[in-house]
Order: C-alpha cells, then structure tokens, then sequence
C-alpha cells in the first residue's frame, strides 16, 4: 500500500479540492449508467502500491455508477510457473505454443491465482468483485487458432490449445453488473468438446467491449500510449489516422495486437477506446474524470 506521506493532501487547500471534486461531476454525470471494459495486466499488476490505486478507481468508478468489467492478462506469472515445474515457454510469431500441460498451468495461473488476487484487492477495497472464466455462463466460446508462417502461406504452424473467439455471450456479465458486482474475466474460452482455450487478453477486452456496445474500452500497458516516430506520445487519433500508422511502421511488435483489437472495438461502435501508461498511480481516473490525457485515445470517427 502507498504511505500516507506519498498521498497527503496536505498541501492543497479545502477550497482546491473541493474544486477538483466538481470538475469531475461533469464526467461522472457523462459516463453515468455506462460500460467500461479494462484490460488489467503490466507493471500495475505487479507493484503492490499500483495494485491497491486500480482497486480503488475500479470501487471509485461503480460507486458513481459507472460499470467497470475488468479483463486481467498475467504473462509473467505464466512464465513463473512454467518455470516451477521446469518447462521452457516457447513462442512462435509472439504466440505462446500451448500444449497440454502448459494450458493446464495457464488454467490455474489465471483463473486461480491471478483473478483471486484481483477479486481480493477489489473486495478489500470495498467492491464486490466476482471471478469468472469463459466457461461460466457460456462467456466465451472459442476455436483453435490457426497460425500461417509469416514467410511462406503454405506453411501452418501447431501451437496447441491458442484459440481465437467464435463468439461471447454476455449475459452473465450484464447479469452481475446490474445487481452491483464487478466481473473480473479470465481469458480462457471453451471449445466444442469443452476443451480450454489460452486467448489473447487484450482480444477479449477488445471483442467483450465491442459485443457490451462499452462507452470505454482501456488499456492498461508498460507505456506511455501509442508513441510517433521521434518518441512523442499522440494523445488523440481517429481510426483512419491509426491506419496509416499501421502502414508506415509506427506501429510494431507488441503493441500491434493490442491496437488492432483496439481499432476494431473502435470501428465496432465502442465510443472511444483508451491505451493508458498502467505506471501512473490512478492513471484510470485521471483519464475518466479530468481533462487531462494519460495516453493515447482512439476515436471511432
């Protein structure tokens, strides 16, 4: 947890907070009522201090009546584990080859220890937070990805239980977020023969955004947002101008799945989606309740 000295608020006098109290009125009025999706995953599930500052603006966000559905990823605590029981992960074009022992790791990485933590933190912050997978209710159903090399198209590569969303039900979620629980969502989608599925989280936020028609889709990553050639962050573009970052090289290497699941949230009908630096405390409700940009905002128009 942060110490007190580090969030005293000593410095700023009744009069300046009461004001920063009603500058956000107008954006918790604006957003009242609506859906915002974030994707959970980086430096600020890692750091215990930035841990307790996203449970308390998801808890802040519902209390005004907003409805967060948070999509946790957990990369790292996979490769931790993996390496527990002395298996190497291996990655094809960015993809992580999942056979069956290592989707039974991402199972209870995930489901079990990840999303428990999440739910804990929330509920300790005074929400009422409820695990699911894409199993519970139906959530997501999913088919095995299939991977072409990059260089030759003839060639398909096996990398196992990886799977891509056929389609998501939502009612579950809805269910939970209008009797004032918070969903925390594991990215694990089911098959046909009720085999699991590892799916990108930031697919799933982007496609469960899309499917809850969200006001907000947010993504929480390890930079400061979409970044222009000479390391300027672009705070505001529209889906024709993330396009042409697409096709000049701008854009590249990680960050390429995370805008395209993005983009298409964007050109899907979700209002705007956000790809905010996670190492900045609080940096959720800097960007739901001040004018201030923490990051890069994608328009659908």
């Amino acid at each position: 947890m942060s110490t007190a000295s580090e969030h005293s608020l000593d410095h700023i006098t009744p009069r300046d907070q009461a004001e920063i109290l009603a500058q956000a009125l107008p954006y918790i009025r604006r957003f009242h009522g609506k859906t915002l999706v974030i994707k959970y995953g980086g430096n600020a599930m890692t750091d215990p201090a930035l841990q307790q500052d996203f449970a308390e603006d998801i808890v802040l966000l519902k209390l005004v009546g907003m409805n967060p559905i948070v999509v946790h990823g957990g990369g790292p605590q996979i490769d931790e584990a993996l390496n527990k029981i002395g298996k190497k992960g291996t990655f094809i074009q960015g993809m992580r080859v999942t056979d069956e022992e290592t989707m039974e790791v991402v199972e209870w990485v995930l489901a079990g220890e990840v999303q428990q933590d999440i739910v804990g933190l929330i509920n300790a912050a005074g929400g009422k937070a409820v695990g699911l997978t894409g199993r519970d209710g139906g959530l997501i159903r999913a088919q095995k990805m299939r991977m072409v090399d990059k260089s030759d198209p003839a060639v398909e590569h096996d990398i196992g239980q990886v799977g891509e969303i056929t389609s998501i039900d939502p009612s579950v979620v809805r269910a939970l977020q209008d009797d004032q629980f918070i969903p925390v969502i594991s990215p694990i989608g089911f098959g046909e023969n009720n085999e699991s599925y590892n799916i990108n989280a930031d697919l799933v936020a982007s496609k469960l955004a899309t499917v809850l028609r969200a006001e907000k889709l947010m993504l929480l990553t390890n930079t400061p947002g979409v970044l222009d050639k000479s390391g300027q962050l672009l705070t505001n573009l529209s889906a024709r101008e993330i396009d042409e970052l697409f096709a000049d090289g701008t854009i590249s290497g990680g960050m390429l799945p995370k805008i395209s699941g993005a983009l298409d949230a964007a050109k899907s009908g979700v209002n705007a989606v956000h790809i905010i630096d996670g190492r900045v405390p609080h940096a959720m409700l800097l960007e739901i309740l001040t004018d201030q940009a923490y990051g890069t905002m994608i328009r659908s128009h």
